[in-house]
């Protein structure tokens, strides 16, 4: 098989960061995206890995980041939709639909454009991979349950964000047979001054995405995990 080329977005930092450098590892072709180019290309520097500057808010970005790579290598085999924010932790009462909005500009419509652009790439892999970083706090189930530490946290627009991305996951799996997409909790994870209460290094986070990103053919699609296995939805 050729070598894999995996495109993660937010690859400059935490979880993306570590997932690039372990894929990096493991022998797979890597690009990681940060909005800021300067930061791309000193991320990639250090990992040694490729870059390509992508705004996930901006569509310019986005279709530029596209073209850039289409013309390098002309596929990519592995789609890392991994840049998010954590938007507003206040109580529910107290997020507008201006802090929603921003969420959801990169949580899900980044996501959405990103995959969107990047589709006629995967398609000319040989095995396209896509895995969406969702979270335990847009799980109903994760959330419901006392005994998680999911039901813990109200933060309204970062749940919700998480819950679209999942179910954007499923409907992406249904219509896209000939492709493996799945979403991933990575857990909670210190990964820098937003996520700063988490349990997990960042190694720990960045299984999940290791492990869905590297399935074979007989890999399961439209489904959602944590490092442990599967997770309610």
């Amino acid at each position: 098989m050729k070598e894999r080329i995996v495109l993660i977005t937010g690859g400059s930092t935490g979880l993306g960061y570590t997932a690039a450098s372990r894929l990096k590892k493991m022998g797979y072709h890597v690009y990681i995206t940060s909005r800021q180019a300067t930061k791309a290309a000193a991320a990639a520097k250090e990992l040694a890995v490729s870059y390509v500057a992508l705004d996930v808010t901006d569509e310019t970005s986005i279709e530029q980041a596209a073209e850039t790579i289409k013309k390098q290598e002309g596929r990519i085999d592995i789609l890392i939709n991994n840049a998010g924010i954590p938007g507003g932790y206040g109580q529910p009462a107290e997020i507008d639909a201006a802090i929603m909005r921003n969420v959801y500009d990169t949580n899900v419509f980044g996501l959405v454009s990103v995959t969107h652009a990047f589709l006629p790439l995967l398609e000319q892999s040989e095995f396209p991979v896509i895995v969406n970083v969702s979270s335990g706090l847009g799980s109903f189930g994760q959330v419901l349950n006392p005994d998680k530490i999911e039901s813990k946290v109200n933060a309204l627009a970062y749940s919700s964000s998480k819950a679209a991305v999942s179910m954007l996951t499923v409907q992406y799996a249904k219509s896209l047979p000939n492709m493996k997409i799945n979403a991933v909790d990575p857990g909670p994870t210190k990964t820098g001054e937003n996520f700063s209460n988490g349990m997990q290094t960042v190694e720990q986070g960045s299984d999940a995405i290791v492990k869905l990103a590297t399935i074979d053919e007989n890999g399961p699609t439209g489904g959602f995990f944590n490092r442990d296995g599967v997770i309610p939805w």
